[in-house]
């Protein structure tokens, strides 16, 4: 069973990603910070983590950095999911670690292709 670490502080986005996913035989777990995200990425090493980028305290962002240099950490795919849809954003994203980047709102069809492409490398 592949495990998917959401890290999202919206209660809405982490509902409709969890129903999108369950669906499909993933085991997920949710952060509803980028500190809770990192604490819980090297608690569960998640297959592949889903990160939001907006977010209190650490965003999505310096959690990618950190998560993405950090030995424990570093193997965990992370595709970044946000409303910001400018491509320094997803630059950006890619710089910091990120293997793939969404646009919200995400279609299943999109999820599941970005998930199956990030987990494969």
């Amino acid at each position: 069973m592949t495990r998917v670490l959401i890290v999202d502080d919206s209660p809405t986005e982490t509902h409709v990603l969890r129903t999108m996913l369950e669906k499909y035989g993933y085991q997920v777990s949710v952060a509803v910070n980028g500190e809770e995200g990192m604490r819980m990425a090297k608690e569960l090493a998640p297959d592949v983590i889903l990160m939001d980028i907006v977010m209190p305290g650490v965003n999505g962002f310096q959690a990618t950095r950190k998560l993405s240099k950090d030995p424990a950490t570093s193997a965990i795919p992370i595709v970044m999911i946000s409303t910001k849809d400018q491509d320094t954003d997803r630059i950006w994203a890619m710089r910091q670690g990120a293997k793939d980047y969404i646009t919200k709102p995400v279609t299943e069809e999109e999820l599941l292709a970005k998930i199956k492409s990030a987990l494969a490398g």
